[in-house]
């Protein structure tokens, strides 16, 4: 016999924790090799793990509403195999933290205990556990034990949470006062420049109130949103395009294209379509930021953002949407909605993204300043198509008109993507809109 640890796999990039969900197995009940054993969510997708390995649940290591972290032992599962057979040495998941991680856990304890006198978190007190992923919020936020200690936790046996972490400092809870100088600790220097974390002020219900608890997926949105907010310097271009040509074409054509692909046409692939051709002519909008490095992608992959009918987004991924035709990103663009509004995609759909699209025009929004999908660094928002009247330049002279205008809104990390090159890039797209060929066969 032996035993093998299950370990919760890469989830997609950027994804580096999900919380468990559901145990669809208890310990003891038998697991066949591919069945899925237990149910996670992260900020992008739920998803089922399977257990590569047949054989008998014994220790369930990671509990329902857990932190997991991505590489870490969430179960392990007795094998009929010998011992010899050399399987996964058996580490409890607290543990289980790179070498690298610990070396910044200590830093950033240092740093906390320099600034506010409190020692170190440990990983039990009180008849408590705190999980690694607790204890390192807790030291970022200069949360000190004696805190810690009282702070009301709501996971399985009192254990103190992420939730519990973020509810406690959007209560406001005391910011610390630096008591040493700051040059008797090379770490405690740069922290105790940095502004202590801003919390809003708390909210008082009055009579007849509402009080929504923010749903799973809303509270990770809210997260990756505010992340992205405070990673970035967001700017954002603005270019009025004429879209006259496009919307007679696709009157032309929409009823032929159904019958003949059976595919509904809309505007979104073919917004998307002049977004791939324009970052081949401007490939340093398709990068990424690596502390000073700049990771210039290879390949395109254009996320859209969808609604679910929670009222909550998701941006599936159309992988080298360069490769494809009009029609191949109309496909593929209708069925990754359909399948979003199912809550059936698979977390592959969801990573990899190097530049988004949302089409807030389908809300009948005219513009937006939308916010950069992490770890890109542009992002545009098409606001919605309506007849204005615009002056046209004819061989015989300026002449007024009614033509369809859509407004693009391109928001941009200013650390990698100057004024210049976000705002000819959201131009380029505009332009090839605006050239869009009448006789165009589908």
């Amino acid at each position: 016999m032996a035993q093998f640890e299950l370990i919760l796999p890469k989830m997609g990039e950027s994804v580096a924790e999900a919380t468990i969900t559901t145990w669809l197995k208890n310990v003891g009940d038998a697991i066949e090799a591919e069945e899925s054993v237990v149910e996670v969510a992260t900020d992008k997708v739920d998803s089922e793990v399977p257990s590569p390995v047949s054989g008998t649940l014994v220790k369930i290591i990671a509990d329902v509403n857990d932190v997991a972290q991505v590489g870490t032992a969430i179960a392990i599962i007795e094998t009929n195999e010998e011992a010899h057979s050399s399987p996964t040495p058996v580490t409890p998941v607290k543990e289980s933290v790179p070498e690298a991680a610990v070396e910044i856990e200590q830093q950033v304890a240092s740093a906390v205990t320099s600034i506010t006198g409190s020692g170190d978190i440990v990983k039990s007190s009180k008849g408590r556990f705190y999980s690694p992923l607790v204890r390192a919020m807790a030291k970022e936020e200069g949360i000190s034990q004696s805190e810690l200690d009282v702070i009301s936790g709501t996971g399985k046996e009192g254990r103190v949470t992420k939730k519990d972490i973020l509810a406690y400092i959007a209560s406001g809870k005391p910011q610390p006062v630096a008591t040493a100088p700051a040059a008797k600790s090379a770490v405690a220097a740069p922290i105790a420049k940095t502004e202590a974390p801003r919390t809003a002020p708390a909210v008082i219900p009055s009579a007849g109130d509402e009080i929504i608890e923010m749903d799973r997926m809303r509270r990770l949105i809210a997260d990756h949103m505010v992340n992205s907010v405070r990673t970035s310097p967001h700017v954002t271009s603005f270019v009025e395009a004429d879209l006259t040509k496009v919307v007679q074409w696709r009157n032309k054509v929409k009823n032929e294209f159904q019958k003949k692909h059976g595919e509904k046409i809309t505007f979104t692939p073919i917004i998307m379509e002049a977004i791939i051709k324009s970052i081949q002519d401007f490939p340093m909008i398709n990068v990424s930021i690596d502390g000073t490095n700049i990771i210039k992608h290879k390949n395109i992959n254009v996320g859209m953002a969808a609604a679910l009918p929670s009222g909550n987004l998701i941006v599936p991924v159309i992988k080298n949407a360069d490769q494809l035709s009009l029609l191949g990103i109309t496909k593929a663009v209708n069925d990754l909605a359909n399948r979003a509004r199912n809550n059936a995609l698979k977390p592959d759909e969801v990573s990899g993204g190097t530049y988004t699209l949302t089409n807030v025009g389908t809300f009948g929004n005219v513009m937006g300043t939308p916010i950069i999908n992490q770890p890109q660094v542009a992002i545009m928002a098409a606001g919605a198509i309506q007849k204005k009247p615009a002056v046209v330049e004819t061989p015989e002279g300026d002449m007024i008109a009614v033509r369809h205008k859509m407004f693009l809104s391109h928001s941009y990390d200013h650390r990698a993507v100057d004024g210049a090159l976000g705002g000819m890039f959201v131009k380029r797209v505009a332009e090839y809109l605006e050239a869009w060929d009448l006789n165009r066969e589908i």
